[in-house]
């Protein structure tokens, strides 16, 4: 009976000192048969080992599977507080968007068109007010809001200002509903704009 522990204890030692080398060395360590068990296997006296593992190698085996721990951002309370505000912003902005998406993308107004009186109220207010260079825009005074092909990209449209001299120039309201953004969620202005804004557009 001695002669199969001894056997065994000399097995275990060498697989523990053969898979502190391989550790040491930086190979992933794989486990192997471990035990010899004489009271149920017919054939340990002939050297075969059993299937099962130990203790210590199914516990690196469950750390190497399932890695450092995951972070929830969820739990944090600064992230939390940056997904109320991000969604307080989208709701703030959402109106006007939707509006100006409408005025350039549907069919309500054709090419050169000027906008309604009700439409053009509310993209001077909301827009063209909040723009970093509105002034510079308006020049010499504003007769109305046009919606016309770009100069540079004709198959975009885009806003235009139509001054009281007959001269007319566009807009990017990307620029204003970013600027208006900045003024009145200074805190939240550049993650905002750099999550829901698209790169190199002004």
């Amino acid at each position: 009976m001695a002669g199969p522990l001894l056997l065994r204890e000399v097995l275990l030692l060498r697989f523990r000192l053969y898979n502190y080398q391989r550790f040491a060395a930086g190979i992933a360590v794989t486990p192997h048969r471990l035990f010899w068990n004489a009271s149920t296997n017919p054939e340990s006296s002939s050297g075969q080992a059993d299937e099962k593992t130990s203790y210590a190698a199914k516990i690196f085996d469950l750390l190497r599977a399932k890695g450092p721990p995951k972070y929830s951002r969820t739990s944090d309370p600064d992230y939390r507080k940056w997904k109320d505000k991000e969604e307080e912003i989208l709701k703030d902005i959402e109106p006007i968007v939707t509006l100006t998406k409408d005025i350039l993308h549907s069919r309500r107004y054709m090419d050169g068109e000027r906008l309604s009186d009700e439409d053009e109220k509310i993209v001077v207010e909301k827009l063209l007010a909040h723009h970093p260079h509105s002034e510079d825009k308006i020049g010499c005074g504003l007769e109305s809001i046009m919606v016309d092909r770009h100069p540079q990209f004709r198959y975009s449209r885009c806003l235009f200002v139509v001054r009281t001299d007959g001269g007319w120039i566009d807009f990017s309201y990307q620029k204003c509903i970013r600027e208006y953004i900045r003024n009145k969620y200074p805190n939240h202005a550049d993650r905002f704009i750099r999550v829901h804004f698209k790169r190199g557009s002004g």
